[in-house]
């Protein structure tokens, strides 16, 4: 017992390293930075353009190279391997910010494109090492204890960085600039010194062991083809997947589109960023409390009532007018984010057959980033035709109720029956 809990919590603290990236550099200061530092010389329309190039780069990459690597991962047993490789990239390009200069733009977006990659990436296989760390019925909890714990991770590094910020001479530092430049060195080191419980602790399933290069790519794209033709046989798989799809979109869009909406609405930045606090520090006892949730009464139901909030929320941001209701829209936000991703996570790895988790996990984590796509092009879309910044998030709307829709519709029970009858022998069974 000691050994799993110990183990547990070794696989959680990479959600407790990585998210430092999610919070302080894709939620927090890379938007505003990138438009008052590198690229304070271009229209802001135009820099606007240029990130969400580069923001849409990273997910169609991953798009394309997420279930090969996945099933490749599967193939040799390099779960670990990958997370590695991901990781090191995500941290040299994220610590490599703090020498970009001010003008540089292009440069800072090379390397804000080459953290993403690292980021999602390395997110494919920490997602699927779960089945080597808990059982099934423990997947909830599990999933939910290390979206919590990177809520409070990044919640905490992120609250130093903004006191740092805020008062650069009390840390010995020249201006504000070059306290953001130093936040993404801290936010490298980190990623680097909490991703070592993982590479030391958790244990991981071999795979069909040590194979020759080719034979294990061909044998990645031969387990590919074999995943497409046992997804059809898997309809609640599919299904919960098509739900997943269009309900990430409007999760991620309001990540991706929080601050840009409150800076167009005319409120400060540093309030947008005590407002991003807010949804840290409510995110950590949520995402607990979903996991208590989601073992209660099952993933899908309170998945369910995540999206309820979630339109909730995007209806009351249509009205918004001060300040205050973008705190209120933070703190709404903070107590549901945490649960549906972590609860999508464990729903899903119940669903899928031994065997494939970071083949699985890939075409997972492509779909969302694929579908990460359409939500910022609608939300954009809508601002330019409407003209009214407070319009733009209600094409989300949209999203959130068709994926409800189709969750209502998967059968749990029936799909993880169809699951156990697939299961293929393997090293890679649950609850080692």
């Amino acid at each position: 017992m000691l050994f799993k809990r110990r183990t547990l919590l070794a696989w959680a603290c990479y959600d407790w390293a990585n998210s430092a990236f999610a919070t302080v550099v894709i939620a927090g200061f890379f938007p505003v930075f990138f438009s008052q530092f590198w690229a304070s010389d271009l229209p802001d329309a135009k820099s606007t353009q240029w990130l969400g190039y580069t923001s849409s780069a990273a997910s169609l990459l991953l798009v394309l190279i997420a279930p090969v690597l996945g099933a490749l991962a599967d193939q040799i047993g390099a779960k670990k391997r990958f997370l590695l490789g991901f990781t090191l990239l995500g941290l040299f390009a994220t610590g490599g910010l703090y020498w970009v200069g001010a003008g540089q733009w292009q440069m800072a977006l090379l390397l804000y494109l080459a953290g993403l990659l690292g980021f999602f990436g390395s997110n494919i296989f920490n997602d699927a090492l779960i089945t080597d760390v808990v059982a099934p019925t423990d997947y909830e909890r599990a999933s939910s204890l290390a979206y919590a714990l990177g809520y409070l991770g990044g919640g905490l590094l992120f609250a130093l960085f903004v006191l740092m910020v805020s008062m650069p001479e009390r840390f010995g530092l020249a201006d504000q600039a070059a306290a953001v430049r130093l936040s993404f060195l801290g936010v490298a080191l980190w990623w680097a010194v909490f991703t070592l419980p993982l590479l030391l602790l958790v244990p991981e399933s071999q795979g069909l062991g040590r194979r020759r290069f080719p034979a294990a790519v061909r044998g990645a794209f031969r387990e590919l083809a074999q995943t497409f033709r046992e997804i059809r046989k898997l309809p609640n798989t599919f299904l919960f997947l098509l739900a997943y799809w269009f309900y990430i979109d409007g999760v991620d869009t309001l990540i991706f589109m929080a601050v840009k909406y409150g800076l167009d609405l005319g409120f400060p930045s540093a309030s947008l960023m005590v407002a991003l606090l807010l949804t840290q520090f409510v995110g950590f006892p949520a995402a607990l409390a979903f996991g208590w949730l989601g073992a209660r009464v099952g993933p899908k139901p309170a998945i369910l009532l995540a999206i309820g909030v979630y339109v909730l929320v995007i209806g009351g941001a249509s009205q918004m007018s001060q300040v205050e209701h973008f705190y209120g829209l933070a703190i709404a936000i903070g107590l549901v984010q945490g649960g549906i991703q972590a609860l999508s996570r464990a729903l899903f790895a119940s669903l899928i057959p031994a065997g494939q988790t970071a083949e699985l996990f890939g075409f997972y984590n492509m779909i969302g980033k694929f579908a990460a796509v359409l939500g910022p092009f609608l939300v954009g879309t809508t601002a330019a035709l409407s003209g009214d910044p407070r319009l733009s998030l209600l094409p989300i709307l949209l999203l959130f109720l068709i994926g409800a829709a189709l969750l209502w519709r998967v059968d749990v029970k029936a799909g993880r029956m169809a699951v156990a009858t697939l299961s293929r022998p393997s090293a890679d069974s649950p609850g080692r």
